[in-house]
């Protein structure tokens, strides 16, 4: 579901394992993800941290840049009728705007 961006009902055809399963496996594996990583990745910078990021981006020509700003916009399947207009961009579906800033370290 993560690599092809599939619903859990399609990973029957190709991997042959049940809706309910695959969805089971993908929360297992999400809470092993925040489990391990939460603590280092996860979390909000400190004074520590946004001083150290601070200093790597005026070493490499980019300063007051804490890190690389990535966006995507994820289709809302289920955005309330009412609310559509207001999220619907370019495409005309509703969608959500994700982002993520990671430094080169992929501090999250």
């Amino acid at each position: 579901m993560l690599a092809y961006g599939c619903p859990a009902d399609a990973t029957g055809e190709y991997i042959k394992i049940g809706e309910s399963t695959t969805i089971e496996s993908l929360k297992r594996f999400y809470r092993a993800v925040v489990e391990e990583f939460a603590g280092e990745y996860l979390r909000s910078p400190n004074a520590t941290d946004v001083t150290r990021l601070l200093r790597i981006g005026k070493d490499r020509g980019f300063p007051g840049m804490l890190g690389s700003l990535d966006c995507m916009h994820w289709k809302w399947k289920n955005c309330p009728t009412a609310w559509a207009g207001q999220y619907a961009g370019c495409s005309g579906s509703p969608t959500i705007i994700l982002e993520a800033v990671a430094d080169y370290d992929l501090w999250i």
